[in-house]
Parts: C-alpha cells; structure tokens; sequence
C-alpha cells in the first residue's frame, strides 16, 4: 500500500515504508543482528515484543506532553497515580485507552545509550494497566538482561527508534499484516504451524463478506453497533478486517470486538491492536476457549474463526466431558463430541453456544457464523458418531446457510482443502429449510511467489463472483441448493442368514481341542493335590467326548444343524458321557464351516440367525421409504437378506430397534460437483507409448555410441 509523505507525527528522521511486505522484509532483514546471542528461532522474542512497544509508542507521540502535563496537574491535587479517576483523566487527555507517564519515548531511550536497559524498564513500567498486561505477556525483562549483557540492546533500540510505525504512517490493517508476516517467518525457523496463528487476508475478507452480505441494509443504519467475537482470534487479523469492512460500508457504524486467545505473544499482538485501534482490551481474554471460556453467557451478533485444523483436545477432553454430561444440551457441546484428534467442530459448538435468541414473530436478533474447517468435518463419522450428530443437530435446527468449498493450497500451513461455513439462526426467508453448496475451488490467481504451502489466493474478482452467487441463492455453474433432509440418511443393517455345515473331521476336531470352553476343562485354580484331582478329571472328560465324537462319521458333512445336534447328542448319551451347554457350544462352533448350500440355522424362536459375516450397512436417503430402497437396492442382489431391527407390516417398515436403524448426516460436497471426464482413446494412448518408445531409443542410441 503506497503512503504519502511523512505524518505531522512522524518521529524526525524516521524510516518510511512503502508497503507491510517492505516494513517485514526490513526487521526480518535486521533481525540477523541477533545471531550469535540469539539462534534464528528465537529472534521472535525479541523482534515482536519490540514492535508492539514501538507501535505503542508511535501512537501516544502525539499526546504524550499533555498527558505528562496533566499527571502533574493530577499529583499537584494529591491524586494517586493508581486512582481510577486519574487513569480514566489520563485515558482522556491521550484520547485513546492507554497511556504511558514515562518521560521518557524511544527517541529519548536512543539518546541515552549508557543507561539503556534502567531507562527501557523504567519506560515500560510506566503503561496503563491494560497495556502493561500486553508487555507482561512477552516476558521482555529476561530479554533486556539478555540483550545487554551482549550489547545488543541499544541497537535494537536504535533499529526501531528509527521506524515510523505511526498509523497515520502504517495504518492498522497494514500493521496486522506485518505482525503476521513476521509470524509466519518466525514460525518456519520453528517448524511450527503458523497458520495456527492468523489466516490469510484474501480468505478474511471472503468470509467477512459472507458474513455482512444479508445484513447490508441493517448495517448501514446511522449509529448501528454490533458486536463480534472470534473464538481463536490469533493476532486478531479477522477482528481487524470486519472492523474495516463494516467502516467502508458505513463510517457511522461500530463493531465492537471480542476474542480468545491461547499463545501469549499472539494475544499480546491482539490486545495492542484492540488498544490503539480504541477496542476495549478487555475484550480481548487469554486462554483456552474450552476450558476458560473468557466469554460465558456472553452472545455476539456475529463470528468468525479459523480454528486450528486436525489439532487434538486431549489436554480439554475431562472438562469438555463432564460439561456434556453435566449440562447437556444446556452447555456447549450437548449435541456430540468429535472424535479426539480434532477439535475444529468443538469451537463450531462454542459458537453456536453463543447466537443471540431470535424473537419468533418478528424475527429480529439472531446471529451469523463464518467458520473454516477442513473437509473433515462434512462426512467423517458414520451415523450415530459424534461428528454426524453434530452436523444432525445443525441441519435440524435450519442453521447451515451455505459452504463455499476453497481452492487447494490457499494457507500458509498445508495445502489440503478447506470448507467455509456460513450459519445463522435467522435465515431469510428463502432459505429456510435449504442449504446452498458453492464450488470456488478453479476460483484463484497463482502467486508470484508462495509463502509456505500458499501458491493460490483468491483476487478482488473471485471473492465479489463467490458472494454474488451467495447473494444471488440460484442454481447455476458453481452453486447448487438442497433442502435439508437431502444431506440426511437412515443408516440400516443387511442381514443375511447363517448356513453352515457340520463334520467330524480331525482338522475341526484340532480346532475344538482351541476351545477356550473345551480347554478350560482341564484347567484348575485351586492348589495341591485337589488341583491335581481337578486336572485328572478334566483331562479323562475331554478325551471322553473326543471317543464320543470319534464315533461320528469324519467323512459327512451334515448340512443341518438339528440334525447334527441330534447326532451328537445321541453319540454322548451311547457313551455315556455328560454333555453340557457350553461344552455343546464349542462342538457346533469348531465343528462347522459356512455353506452357501446349508440349511438356514435358526434360533429357539425359529427366526433365521444371522451370519455376522455377511453384515452389511446400507445409507437409505431420509427422502426415500426403507422397504422402497431395500427392495430395490439390496434384494435382487441377496434375496435371503432382511433388515435388522425392522417389521415388515401392511407393506411398510416399522422400525423396532432404533438402535439399527440410526440417523446420520454428511455433505459430501465434491460429489456433487463431480464432473465425469472421458478416457482417453486407445488409439491417443498407444500413439503417446510409441512416441515415448521413439526417444527411448532415440537416448540410448546416444548412449551406445
């Protein structure tokens, strides 16, 4: 972004950027000066704590006299520094909600290189409450001793003494981005994720359009003020983005910002940018959102989030548990967890948790929710699972407004797929009970250079075609509209009946003699010579039904089991040897083989037994009758199959088992924008084989010679 001359605020001879690009490339640059006390992955501690303090200081230049003058005014009338009132005086005289009563600013701290260190504890010592959270956050004073005891400190301060990070000069989107440039180089020296910690602009401002688009007539109301919350705020670059959209559209407006944050310096980042930008700081909580949620029973009229993708939450898992068991659907995640090595749905919950309730006549209140999950979250889980549960409830209470399926590679940290979601609990009225499907995915410019695994970013075109299309709500070349139930299905059980043949045979004699029922008869627990007695006994009766079923003819295959059973039993009762239920067990279980031909084994009842085997799993549509889909689909193919769980009566299914016939839901969103692409001809193919066998030769050829 071009700047114009330097501001009236500017400190003399400051350096001026042209760009956020320029500004990082700068201190990245000027960073190697650390080398030696400092390996290349710690430069952060060092590079953005001093940033955050220069750009604080930049600001306050303006007001910094009258502050200092109306400290002593303050002091002259016996009023404590620490007073409430005095600070909410100096907030006002600064005109921004922080302050610094130090007489000393970076131009002054480079003015005194012998006493560096003292005069730099002092200056940060000296920051409103509010902003001393933020320097306290970076832990710097280990970092002052540490850069002074190589005489390094003053150049640092020299280096950003001479920076102009002034908004007038850097403006605070700008800014953001140099925090998360800076990040995101950090990061690779670590090895670590860096879009854990912020998203890239484009997609930003694709989900903040998203979010905004059927709210513009409300929002541009004189006066209007709504609130925003990100769950995983980072450096807080969606806050920032919204608040900057929402200005564009109307100068009057105001959003009000609130977030969660885990990383420190990140949080800290967050928090400097919500003081000078004149957010409330508080606003802005450190911790987990899970566990510490630093905004309970708060609701907001709308929320974004990038949550971290395929991250673990077994450091929450007992909390997040005992809330769902205590609180059910009265806490957050009452609908389902999903399973434990991602947590992306779980802030999707948290989110949820906190829409503001809609009037149900007429219709006002409500919140909106743009969230980038993988595609993880659309079909992982089958039915009854805690993801299909999750998505179950979603569907069901008509909260899914649309998802937009991104291009590959549009992230700094991997380059899988992603999904932006779009829910609300006030869709208009012509999308109620209907879900729209975005295909954005050929949507995207190359980079001229990638930053990390990001080759791909959405330009000012594609992300204006992608929310036209939302906007729109038709049918078209990448939208498609569904309704609910279409994402919905009935998952049953196929069984199939059990058939098996029986024969005496040594091999299956061998596998009776594995029979932990069998086995057990020759063992004992007891001691001494009552375990000898036991083990005797046992040992005689397993060898008596042996004989007995060494009566039994090893060359028939016996094809019915009652008729088997009856052999057997009349075999023990000729030898005279005691035959009990379990040791019957074992006989039939190592005896048989399955048998297509067999008769079918059924149970006391006379009901077919089904064969565990042959059990199947079928996806019924919840817009299609079972009996319909089973008749058609599945008995033609297996015409002994049945459904468990399920009567047939008058022709219709009745479900008697709830527990096999469960309710999932997935959205499988490539398939529906699946487009068949035919073969290629043999003749094209066998014609690319010779022209590949050509300069095969052709190379060989120049070898031989």
């Amino acid at each position: 972004m071009a700047v114009a001359t330097p501001s009236a605020t500017a400190p003399p001879n400051a350096r001026t950027f042209t760009s956020f690009r320029e500004i990082a490339d700068f201190l990245w640059q000027n960073a190697e000066r650390l080398r030696g006390t400092y390996k290349p992955n710690e430069y952060d501690k060092v590079i953005l704590p001093m940033l955050v303090f220069r750009r604080m200081d930049c600001v306050l230049a303006p007001t910094k006299e009258k502050v200092l003058a109306r400290l002593a005014d303050l002091k002259a009338r016996k009023m404590k520094e620490s007073d409430p009132a005095t600070e909410a005086s100096l907030k006002r005289t600064a005109r921004l909600r922080f302050f610094n009563t130090s007489r000393l600013d970076f131009a002054k701290l480079r003015a005194d290189p012998d006493h560096v260190a003292q005069n730099l504890r002092a200056y940060l010592k000296a920051f409103s409450a509010n902003a001393r959270d933020v320097v306290e956050q970076f832990k710097f004073d280990e970092q002052i001793t540490r850069l002074d005891e190589a005489n390094l400190l003053y150049q640092v301060i020299d280096l950003f003494a001479g920076v102009n990070l002034h908004p007038d000069q850097v403006p605070n989107h700008q800014m953001g981005s140099v925090f998360e440039e800076l990040i995101r180089k950090f990061n690779e020296k670590k090895n670590e994720e860096a879009g854990d910690h912020y998203t890239p602009r484009d997609i930003i401002r694709l989900m903040v359009d998203l979010l905004f688009d059927e709210d513009d007539d409300v929002l541009s109301k004189p006066g209007i003020v709504r609130s925003l919350f990100d769950p995983a705020c980072g450096t807080g670059g969606m806050l920032s983005v919204a608040e900057e959209h929402l200005r564009d559209l109307n100068p009057d407006a105001r959003l009000e910002l609130f977030g969660q944050e885990l990383n420190a310096e990140t949080y800290a980042v967050c928090k400097s940018d919500m003081i000078i930008k004149e957010q409330n700081p508080d606003s802005i909580v450190r911790g987990n959102s899970f566990d510490s949620d630093g905004h309970a029973s708060a609701t907001f009229d709308y929320m974004l989030s990038n949550p971290p993708f395929g991250i673990d939450w077994k450091n929450v898992q007992k909390f997040v548990e005992d809330e769902r068991d205590r609180l059910g659907f009265a806490g957050r995640f009452g609908p389902g967890l999903p399973r434990i090595s991602d947590g992306a749905l779980l802030f999707l919950l948290h989110m949820l948790s906190k829409m503001k309730p809609v009037d149900a006549k007429t219709r006002e209140g409500g919140s909106r929710i743009a969230i980038v999950l993988n595609g993880s979250p659309l079909f992982t889980g089958d039915a009854g699972s805690g993801e299909s549960e999750i998505r179950r409830w979603i569907i069901e209470n008509d909260w899914l407004e649309a998802i937009v399926a991104l291009p590959d590679q549009m992230f700094f940290n991997t380059g899988i797929s992603t999904y932006v979601w779009v829910l609300t609990n006030r869709k208009p009225k012509r999308r109620r009970g209907k879900i729209q499907l975005i295909n954005a995915v050929d949507l995207f410019s190359k980079m001229r250079k990638s930053l990390g695994n990001k080759r791909n970013e959405l330009s000012a075109e594609h992300i204006e075609k992608i929310v036209r299309t939302y906007g729109d709500f038709a049918e078209g070349e990448i939208s498609k509209i569904f309704d609910n139930d279409d994402f919905g299905f009935r998952r049953i059980v196929i069984e199939r009946p059990l058939r098996l043949n029986f024969q005496a045979s040594s091999e299956r004699l061998d596998r009776l003699r594995e029979e932990s029922s069998f086995a057990n008869l020759a063992r004992s627990k007891k001691k001494g010579a009552q375990a000898e007695r036991e083990l005797e006994a046992g040992r005689e009766y397993q060898e008596q039904i042996l004989a007995a079923l060494g009566t039994l003819d090893p060359a028939a295959g016996v094809r019915s089991r009652p008729a088997f059973d009856a052999a057997v039993r009349a075999a023990f009762e000729k030898a005279e040897v005691p035959l009990s239920a379990p040791v019957m067990k074992a006989i039939l279980s190592a005896l048989s083989e399955r048998d297509e031909s067999a008769e079918v084994c059924a149970d006391a009842s006379g009901n077919p037994e089904p064969d565990t085997d042959l059990r199947d799993n079928e996806n019924v549509p919840l817009k299609e009758d079972i009996l319909a889909y089973f008749d058609r689909e599945v008995k033609p193919h297996v015409p002994d199959a049945w459904i468990a769980g399920v009567a047939i009566k008058r022709g219709k299914a009745e479900i008697l088992d709830p527990d096999k016939v469960k309710v999932g839901y997935e959205i499988p969103i490539t398939r529906h924008f699946y487009k068949y692409k035919p073969l290629r001809p043999l003749e094209e193919i066998e014609s690319d084989i010779r022209k590949l066998e050509g300069e095969i030769q052709g190379l060989l050829g120049e070898v031989l010679r």
